[in-house]
């Protein structure tokens, strides 16, 4: 259709708006009103969420030049989860939830998760846990089960 290469876009639009002309004259032309409940959240305010992650936690430890760690403000988290996020966002006036944050965060695909510290240490002397299971303890099938049943008797 030359309409849609001269506007720059499908054919399929044009027509739809076409079609809209058609039934409805110059008053299908104009925006519908939209439908569902509006945001609550300004997209601000979502950025602001977001900027939250990025930063520091207030409670996170900082090293002094005698090599302790202390935490820069007793108050706050050593990290952030969803309810400090929740609760630092309330501080700043906006009201949201831990479950609103976290939806927030998983659609921009931020993480505000860290890994376990305790899962690794730097610390020359430490030791792991030592061996695994037993040797006679029976490894995992590795073979998927059926679900169906196999006595042919029944």
């Amino acid at each position: 259709m030359g309409i849609a290469a001269e506007l720059g876009c499908h054919a399929k639009t044009v027509r739809w708006w076409l079609h809209r002309f058609n039934g409805l004259g110059l008053e299908g032309l104009e925006d519908r009103p939209i439908t569902g409940r509006p945001r609550r959240l300004t997209e601000f305010e979502r950025s602001r969420i977001i900027t939250l992650v990025k930063q520091a936690p207030p409670g996170r430890p900082v090293r002094q030049e005698d090599g302790e760690l202390v935490p820069a403000d007793g108050t706050g988290p050593p990290e952030w989860t969803l309810d400090a996020l929740a609760a630092e966002a309330a501080r700043l006036g906006i009201a949201v939830g831990r479950s609103q944050v976290r939806r927030i965060l998983l659609a921009e695909g931020v993480r505000w998760r860290r890994t376990r510290s305790w899962t690794r240490s730097k610390d020359v002397d430490f030791e792991g846990k030592g061996r695994g299971s037993s040797a006679c303890t029976p490894a995992r099938p590795t073979a998927r089960r059926s679900c169906a049943p196999t006595s042919s008797g029944r």
